[in-house]
């Protein structure tokens, strides 16, 4: 097939024809990936006359641009992975037209599967490996070399002194190839695969698994048992074994070529070893599988694979790639999910809606931001509006039935998803269904769901939207309105220590006296810490917190940036009333009282405060674990506050320590380039000594400034550890003595709470895990609270 493009005109100069020349590879190269990616998409003809097609014009083309379709089919295999048997059956038609392309095909994936290995990228080795695994399926690669590569997987076991997690992901990469290879395999090699599924079976009989309770979305074990992973695909593997390899969902056009590849000549794999461990690898986390539906949900149509069924495994893995592909683009994503091959043979919007909610609870993190399950299950509906919103609908009531027993992460973004989702489709939902929640204590989770759902939609409408959409009877759990508390507002308050103060600061801020005329007057602010006979220094005040912070507040209360702009005003005042520990905590009690009925204020102005340093991480965790904050502990905007609070002392000490890599990384080529420059003029040498000594006096500050700042990033884990022991052991001394059942609604927050700080926050915790343990997770800590840590410790392991 001829790729010469010939003018159009035989007018055109030399010149054009000369620039159409360099342009042509590259606009060949464009149109080789589009023809590769776009392959197995919608098309009028089939799917394996497209592979035939593609076949014969990469075939053409290979003598050009070999290397450009090698690194193509290489890319492919890596990150279009719900298209796996597409690209693998390609590869075995080239293979059979032209040995010596399998042939480096084979030795660039190794190459490309040794790399993400080395660069920690778990994720795509699993697709690669499944990938190679399949082409022996497709005669590209023979069998015997395929069962030697899984040995060599499931020899990790043996090795010692290595992280559980790394046996994990080797046995895990083995199992999850057999749904695809597994027939063949045995086919060929069924002694070697008996002994291989045998030493698997052993290494998962003796596996720890004390990090299991801290990754399930449920404690309940009905109606659906919360498996460990590997637990789970090995049962599944069993029971695809038990049914002689036989599956029914895995798409196999290469079955339509056989008699073209088995013709074809095979590869062995070069020998593989896997890498050794490296302290500072970072192997996948273990997981739990989410099971929300079973057969009995979706009684119309076709039925859902048992939990157990291989088949429940491949529709939900395909069903992951194709969203781990096109998450960024939530309509093609919504679209392909849609598409799903052998749709008809499956309840798919079952299986889209567990495999989304799925994700969303995933234990530690989810692994894409939560609004992008929230804007693609809307796609979702828009693109089903007929049956994909009942399907959510159901899926909803049933999260909502099982709240007693989910995990308390997974509530908040249950939370924050429905009240989102709500936000799109007017707030319209059957609110009388839920009414059971309001005949139950308001601390139990039903009731707090509803009320937090509110809350969270309030922010994405307004108050009086929220008294209109739900029934009258719900009045107890709508949220009060965001209105200022001022209690200096008339003269009822007129008998309060600081009321003329603030009629006197008011004036002045509003006739924008200086900072220094200020503080002049809240010099006359009377002290209640301080006896009038005492004349020793001067000694914290409250009341001068209180008349200027609220003043200011209730002044700046039209919106956020009057705030924002109020308190950068007057940051000066605020540094000088908050330079001991008393006034940072004063301040954030101050800033609660005053909009305690908007919490999202709360949270922005608490932010704001740390970020111009008014107060610093340490005093808002004691903030929110002190008596005053006792009745709100439980509600989901104090903990947003402080995952916040974690998550900007963690940035602050990357920014540093990235300012002393760089400046250290200045320094090296700086003395690099001197060496190689010594024989120059004396003066350029005094000139470079200068400048590396003022780099060198530059790291040290930064040395100091990185210490200082671990230091106060340990001090504030220790803070937060430190009150949660402390509150959990006063709860269970308190149930002991008056022989009270330990599990109350509160216990289970704040155990949890525990949990979440430790799964958030888990890289930077790990460094400071020798002081935890040292001073705080001692052996003599009741083993409810000892529990939760030596989970955490479990999954590093």
């Amino acid at each position: 097939m001829s790729r010469r493009r010939h003018s159009d005109s035989d007018n055109e100069g030399g010149q054009a024809h000369k620039r159409r020349r360099t342009s042509e590879p590259i606009e060949i190269e464009d149109r080789l990936e589009s023809l590769i990616c776009r392959v197995g998409e919608k098309s009028t003809s089939s799917l394996e006359s497209n592979l035939e097609g593609l076949a014969g014009v990469l075939e053409a083309d290979l003598p050009n641009y070999k290397n450009k379709i090698l690194r193509i089919l290489c890319s492919v295999a890596r990150i279009l992975p719900e298209k796996l048997s597409v690209y693998t059956t390609l590869v075995g038609l080239l293979n059979a037209r032209n040995y010596n392309f399998g042939g480096e095909f084979v030795e660039a994936m190794i190459r490309q599967l040794k790399e993400t290995l080395k660069n920690n990228l778990y994720n795509e080795a699993v697709y690669l490996v499944r990938f190679l695994s399949d082409l022996v399926n497709c005669h590209v690669i023979a069998a015997p070399s395929m069962v030697a590569m899984f040995e060599n997987f499931v020899s990790v076991t043996q090795e010692e002194d290595v992280p559980q997690v790394r046996s994990d992901w080797f046995v895990y990469v083995v199992l999850s190839c057999l749904p695809w290879v597994g027939k063949e395999l045995y086919e060929k090699k069924d002694v070697e695969m008996d002994r291989l599924l045998s030493q698997i079976e052993g290494y998962l009989k003796g596996r720890a698994k004390t990090h299991v309770p801290m990754l399930q979305v449920w404690t309940a074990e009905k109606p659906h048992p919360q498996e460990e992973y590997l637990d789970c695909l090995w049962a599944q593997i069993q029971k695809l074994k038990k049914d002689r390899w036989q599956e029914r969902h895995i798409l196999r056009p290469y079955i339509a070529f056989d008699s073209v590849l088995c013709e074809a000549l095979q590869h062995n794999l070069p020998p593989f070893t896997p890498p050794g461990h490296m302290p500072d690898a970072q192997y996948p986390m273990p997981r739990v599988i989410f099971r929300m539906f079973d057969y009995t949900d979706a009684p119309e149509g076709p039925v859902m694979p048992g939990s157990h069924s291989v088949e429940r495994y491949v529709i939900e893995e395909n069903l992951h790639c194709i969203i781990h592909t096109h998450w960024k683009e939530r309509k093609t994503c919504a679209a392909q999910l849609l598409s799903y091959p052998g749709k008809n043979k499956i309840p798919l919007n079952y299986h889209i809606v567990e495999v989304i909610f799925g994700e969303l609870f995933q234990l530690p993190t989810p692994p894409h931001i939560d609004v992008m399950y929230t804007t693609l299950l809307i796609e979702l509906c828009k693109l089903q509006p007929g049956s994909l919103p009942q399907v959510l609908a159901q899926a909803t009531e049933m999260l909502y039935m099982r709240l007693e027993t989910m995990n308390t992460s997974c509530i908040d973004r249950l939370i924050n998803w429905f009240s989102h989702h709500l936000s799109n489709f007017q707030f319209r939902w059957s609110w009388d269904d839920w009414s059971d929640c309001l005949t139950v204590d308001l601390e139990k989770p039903k009731p707090k769901f509803v009320k937090e759902v509110l809350e969270k939609s309030m922010r994405l409408s307004y108050h009086q939207r929220m008294v209109d959409i739900v029934p009258a009877t719900f009045a107890a759990l709508i949220p009060a309105e965001p209105l200022f508390k001022y209690k200096y507002e008339d003269e009822s308050a007129s008998s309060l220590p600081g009321y003329q103060a603030s009629i006197i600061v008011g004036n002045a801020i509003k006739n924008r006296a200086s900072n220094e005329e200020i503080l002049t007057l809240l010099k006359d602010v009377p002290n209640p810490n301080q006896e009038d006979d005492d004349d020793e220094g001067e000694s914290f005040n409250p009341l001068k917190i209180d008349v200027f912070l609220q003043t200011l507040l209730h002044l700046a209360a039209k919106s956020f940036s009057h705030s924002f702009s109020a308190l950068g005003k007057f940051h000066e005042i605020l540094k000088a009333l908050t330079e001991r520990d008393e006034g940072k905590l004063h301040i954030l009690k101050v800033v609660y009282e005053a909009w305690k009925n908007h919490p999202q204020m709360i949270a922005v102005l608490v932010d704001k405060m740390i970020r111009t340093q008014i107060v610093d991480c340490a005093a808002v965790a004691n903030w929110l674990f002190s008596q005053d904050m006792a009745h709100e502990f439980t509600r989901l905007f104090v903990w947003e506050i402080l995952h916040s609070t974690i998550r900007k002392m963690n940035k602050h000490v990357q920014k540093i320590q990235q300012e002393l890599e760089e400046a250290k990384d200045k320094l090296e080529k700086q003395q690099h380039k001197r060496q190689k420059d010594s024989g120059d003029e004396e003066d350029m040498d005094k000139n470079s000594e200068d400048e590396e000594g003022q780099l060198e006096e530059q790291i040290d500050r930064l040395q100091e400034k990185v210490e200082s700042a671990q230091s106060e990033q340990k001090n504030l884990f220790l803070v937060i550890f430190q009150r949660f022991i402390m509150l959990l052991t006063e709860h269970l001394v308190r149930c002991e003595t008056g022989s009270v059942d330990i599990s109350t609604p509160w216990y289970k927050n704040c155990i949890e709470r525990l949990q979440q700080v430790f799964l958030m926050h888990h890289v930077t915790i790990q460094q400071y895990m020798g002081t935890l343990e040292n001073l705080l997770f001692t052996a003599e800590l009741d083993h409810h609270i000892l529990a939760v840590y030596q989970q955490f410790c479990a999954l590093q392991l």
